[in-house]
């Protein structure tokens, strides 16, 4: 591989443009930085285009089984210096790797769920360290789906797929409007349980054993009109502090895990 060694390389300006949605969108591509993402991307069927490598940072088992994985592929490696892969990473976390892949396309009809799902719906959320977080909590306690409802970043922003640890690669996931959405899990019969301040169900009284819908809306807004519907449980976590609510990732994160509880034998709501 021939070493680029300049920010100014043409394949480096255009990677680097893909931080800015507005170009995500108009090629049609994402970045995805990390060992463990691009490892995730890939065994998911994720399409990779190319990979930027700095061989002195590929410490990792993870890197070293990407490299081991794309000889064959199809997607072409390019060997940068540290001082450009700096630029192309996000943060401190620099870890020899980076990927250009096609951006993923799945749609509502085209998600497929198990017999008796619980899928997560995000509705409006604005920061993608949020959506990747609360995707590992639901990869973490076996969630079957998650939704992004009418959200205020891209799915696949970079801080998204880093947060989510590749876990968005894994999961099943899309875009989709709140009204679409709803009527998704109503033509599925999930019973549907929001998240609010206040809600009038405490949310370890809520049956999660069966085909369960947990909805979260915006930490700034909540949640829209769409989910107060009649069909539409309203649940709340107690609060004992000054606090009226919890960052929405941790609020996913006991709603996922109080669903999972439930279904363990013998235990009940």
């Amino acid at each position: 591989m021939i070493l680029i060694t300049s920010a100014q390389n043409p394949r480096v300006k255009d990677a680097l443009r893909l931080r800015d949605r507005r170009h995500r969108d108009k090629q049609q591509r994402i970045l995805i930085d990390g060992a463990r993402e691009l490892e995730r991307a890939l065994g998911a069927g994720v399409r990779l285009l190319e990979v930027f490598v700095c061989q002195s940072w590929c410490q990792s088992p993870e890197a070293e089984r990407v490299l081991q994985a794309i000889p064959g592929s199809g997607v072409e490696l390019l060997a940068v210096s540290e001082n450009v892969f700096q630029k192309l990473a996000f943060g401190q976390r620099a870890e020899g790797v980076l990927g250009v892949a096609e951006l993923p396309r799945r749609t509502l009809e085209e998600m497929a769920l198990p017999e008796n799902p619980r899928v997560v719906v995000l509705e409006g959320v604005e920061k993608p360290g949020n959506i990747g977080a609360v995707l590992r909590s639901a990869d973490g306690a076996g969630i079957s789906a998650l939704v992004v409802a009418d959200g205020r970043t891209d799915l696949y922003n970079p801080n998204a797929i880093r947060a989510s640890l590749g876990t968005i690669f894994t999961l099943p996931v899309c875009a989709a409007t709140a009204a679409e959405a709803l009527d998704w899990l109503r033509r599925r019969g999930l019973a549907i349980y929001a998240a609010v301040v206040g809600g009038r169900l405490a949310y370890d009284q809520a049956d999660f054993r069966g085909p369960t819908a947990i909805v979260l809306g915006s930490e700034a807004q909540g949640l829209s009109k769409a989910w107060s519907a009649s069909d539409v449980v309203p649940i709340g976590l107690p609060m004992r502090g000054a606090a009226d609510s919890l960052n929405v990732s941790a609020t996913a994160a006991v709603l996922c895990y109080e669903s999972l509880r439930q279904r363990r034998p013998g235990i009940s709501p």
